[in-house]
């Protein structure tokens, strides 16, 4: 960490589901001079506020515009159907697509998963957020696609949720305005790669280039001659007589 860097703080944005706090500890311990800051967005909204300068760096759900953005890919997220307790679904320990094509199935505007077919039925509505999909699940009007993190955020007691194994993932990613890379930044990029506190800021160390006259220590010593050399203390046998 630079002098400039004394005082600052360090601003993480991340969208619902996404649970920073295993990185957030690591650089809490790493760097406990600059405090972090998290900062809680709709999906929708983070690549804005990204852009805007509200935040050093976010988790996204991608597919997003990557325009002035730099993005690291994350993981992946298993896909679960969101249904009621009584739903047919709560008899299975996992369900297809085509299981639920005569379903009508809500498909809210912050929806992040990338369906190239959707399934089922289209609902009545389409709900602006997730939470307010979950509602009308839990009113018995129609079933509910997400990642599991999401149906474990809006967990309710008079709901249940399967996964989906041939449904589309959503996958979590780590992006920041490209032009804004700063040293901090680099820092929690080596946090969430997984490189130690000894490891170089989001870079690579190269190998130093070994030096000719250490090459050459590592030759045995000639003496102009490929026979051995005779050990010390022992003597050189003469000829043997006839």
């Amino acid at each position: 960490m630079t002098d400039g860097e004394t005082g600052r703080m360090f601003r993480l944005a991340y969208v619902p589901g996404v649970t920073p706090a295993k990185w957030v500890n690591v650089w809490t311990e790493r760097m406990p001079d600059v405090p972090i800051t998290l900062v809680a967005v709709p999906a929708a909204e983070v690549v804005e506020l990204l852009r805007n300068g509200g935040a050093d760096a976010g988790f996204v759900r991608l597919p997003v515009d990557r325009d002035g953005l730099s993005v690291i890919p994350l993981y992946l997220e298993t896909t679960v159907v969101m249904a009621p307790k009584d739903h047919a679904i709560a008899a299975a320990d996992e369900v297809t697509i085509a299981d639920l094509v005569d379903d009508e199935v809500f498909h809210p505007l912050d929806d992040t998963i990338e369906w190239t077919v959707r399934p089922g039925l289209p609902a009545f509505t389409r709900p602006d957020t997730t939470a307010d999909a979950v509602e009308l699940v839990a009113a018995d009007a129609g079933i509910l696609l997400v990642p599991l993190s999401l149906a474990r955020l809006h967990h309710r007691r008079d709901l249940t949720y399967r996964p989906v194994p041939d449904a589309p993932q959503s996958q979590v990613a780590l992006a920041w305005p490209t032009d804004a890379t700063t040293d901090l930044v680099e820092d929690f990029i080596g946090i969430v790669r997984g490189r130690t506190a000894n490891s170089s800021r989001g870079r690579t160390p190269a190998s130093p280039a070994e030096k000719p006259a250490q090459r050459q220590a590592k030759k045995p010593a000639q003496n102009g001659s490929s026979r051995r050399a005779v050990p010390a203390g022992r003597k050189k046998k003469g000829p043997r007589p006839r």
